[in-house]
């Protein structure tokens, strides 16, 4: 037992050793962070074999079963905060039109597989491979869209909310096909039954506990943050403890135990203090992704590819027509398309299962692994450079006709109160105009949008009822997806000084790009009084020089407090508000 717990320290060890030095070499390439966390599992896994060249590997893990036992922990973590961030009644008022994606891009994609499949997976007695290998390629992978997703802050666009729906239902369909894996060569509708009936069983039971006990108990914790998140976590394994009794899935477990309690206000708290953690077991699941890679035949190798390009292509045909004729726009059918084109964790339990039920071979299950980390590779391309594919792919449909004339705004799709009102960057003078707004046109704070690249005053700004955005203002394109274009005023409180990659002549031409069809009033922010007459020039409705307002507002605290014979009447100005003068009014309205 001792020699065992070294073994898997060791191994715990030399996984995350080698995979901090592969991400930094992968970072170096300028190339995403899994990728470097596989190619380290591949390493230090058995696919070299623990002799290269008649010497032994350095970093041979022998526990692999060990690293998965605690990224399979990950997942679990991942599934947890992915339920916390679900928004019931946002995903509610998305509708029957989310709900018809779902089943659609699920059953139309095994239906696909089917065909496209048949003739690699001849039908024989008690052979289930082709049924396996058409539903392990219509899931998509939980884990890696939300990391990359997160990553790019595109959670929250219509895109991120279609991509985390579809997600969900595939997860219910997993489930469900989970449920009735056991009596597949002799299926019978009550075992089915049996398996729903649990599984609403399990929901019913977590949210009457979350409302009845778990409030209370939040409540008294509340005080003390690391109750809160010790408390949080014993919920969720708690509930994945219910949901295995029952014979259900642990990960269903997890996913349920977040939505449950996803309505307290203490859910953001959790999902910042968790995803450390989360990434800790995160990048041992890649890494245990890695160690699996066996060496492939070159017809094995093919039908792998010959998978990923299904995958691909297959997601992009059922989901976009679906989310464009349901009025949520082309680009975002597309952009949803793209975020799922890769293989489920889901779907290696769903195949573990199936060689333990002896309904299907190992090979399968090694040609599905095989193209699962295929998959994930170019997953990663794909999602961090989707808008400038979904654009590609606009323009090239353009030629035949199909367009989308004008991209559905955002408030239509998803239901939102319209932001108006955009603020780019939130630094010092954001910062005041904030709080000046709060303070006398409190109305006014739920037409505020404000987009910027730091997430530490997301949970501040979103408790006023500002909506918050990532978006780099160096890269238009990121801007596009936001709901910029909706809005009437646009206000950049940053000046050339402190933005970094552009300055805010090119912001305007920028802004003015995205808003043709609607031009707002663009308000921004220069250090020099001649670059402001320049943006005037160029269509700036006004032009801020703070150095200017800062030295005029001065000027009038000092008249106000020096007499006309020259001495300070400090007196007078403590006791009441100096008056600013016509001729001063006109000089700050001039700097403006």
């Amino acid at each position: 037992m001792e020699h065992h717990s070294l073994t898997l320290l060791v191994d715990i060890a030399l996984s995350i050793i080698f995979a901090t030095m592969f991400a930094i070499i992968a970072k170096a390439f300028k190339q995403p962070l899994v990728l470097g966390y596989v190619v380290a599992g591949l390493v230090i896994g058995p696919l070299f074999g623990p002799y290269v060249g008649g010497k032994l590997t350095i970093g041979y893990v022998k526990s692999e079963e060990s690293i998965e036992l605690i990224s399979e922990i990950g997942l679990i973590l991942l599934l947890f905060i992915i339920g916390l961030e679900i928004d019931l009644k946002e995903l509610a008022r998305m509708g029957k039109s989310m709900f018809a994606l779902g089943v659609l891009q699920f059953f139309l994609g095994v239906a696909a597989a089917w065909f496209v499949f048949r003739s690699f997976f001849p039908p024989a007695p008690g052979n289930f491979d082709l049924l396996y290998f058409a539903i392990a390629l219509s899931l998509s992978s939980t884990m890696i869209v939300v990391k990359l997703l997160h990553d790019k802050f595109e959670i929250s666009t219509v895109a991120g909310r279609l991509t985390i729906g579809v997600l969900v239902l595939q997860d219910i369909w997993a489930i469900l096909f989970m449920g009735i894996q056991p009596d597949l060569q002799d299926p019978q509708i009550l075992n089915v039954l049996t398996s729903l009936v649990k599984g609403i069983a399990l929901v019913a039971f977590s949210f009457l506990i979350s409302r009845f006990i778990l409030s209370k108990l939040f409540l008294f914790a509340a005080s003390k943050p690391e109750l809160v998140l010790i408390t949080s976590i014993a919920w969720c394994f708690f509930l994945c403890g219910v949901a295995e009794k029952l014979e259900l899935s642990k990960e269903m477990g997890a996913l349920i135990a977040g939505v449950s309690i996803a309505a307290f206000p203490y859910g953001a708290d959790v999902i910042s203090k968790l995803s450390g953690i989360r990434d800790f077991f995160i990048t041992l699941f890649f890494v245990a992704l890695g160690m699996k890679i066996q060496a492939p035949s070159a017809s094995d190798l093919g039908l792998a590819f010959l998978a990923v390009g299904f995958v691909l292509v297959s997601r992009v045909l059922i989901i976009a027509p679906t989310v464009f004729f349901s009025g949520k726009g082309l680009r975002a059918g597309i952009v949803a398309g793209l975020n799922l084109a890769q293989i489920s964790e889901f779907s290696l339990v769903i195949l573990a299962l199936g060689v333990q039920k002896e309904h299907i071979g190992k090979d399968l299950q090694a040609i599905v692994l095989t193209s699962m980390i295929i998959a994930s590779i170019i997953s990663t391309y794909v999602i961090l450079f989707n808008d400038k594919i979904a654009r590609g792919i606009i323009s090239f449909l353009s030629i035949f006709g199909v367009k989308e004339n004008k991209e559905p705004l955002e408030s239509q799709v998803t239901g939102e109160t319209k932001r108006d009102i955009v603020v780019l960057g939130y630094f010092r003078i954001a910062q005041g105009l904030i709080d000046g707004i709060e303070e006398d046109k409190p109305s006014w704070l739920k037409r505020i949008l404000v987009v910027d690249f730091n997430p530490i005053y997301r949970q501040t700004l979103e408790s006023k009822g500002i909506r918050w955005a990532y978006g780099d203002l160096a890269n238009p394109e990121s801007l596009h997806h936001l709901g910029i274009e909706e809005a009437r005023y646009i206000v950049c409180t940053v000046s050339d000084m402190i933005l970094k990659g552009t300055t805010n002549r090119r912001l305007l031409e920028s802004l003015k790009s995205i808003c043709r069809h609607h031009q707002p009033k663009i308000i921004l922010t220069t250090d020099d009084p001649k670059e402001a007459e320049v943006l005037r020039n160029n269509g700036a409705a006004h032009v801020i020089v703070p150095g200017k307002i800062s030295g005029l507002s001065l000027f009038t605290e000092l008249s106000g407090m020096v007499d006309v014979n020259g001495s300070v009447s400090i007196a007078k100005s403590a006791k009441a508000k100096p008056k600013k003068t016509t001729s001063n009014k006109k000089k700050v309205q001039k700097a403006k």
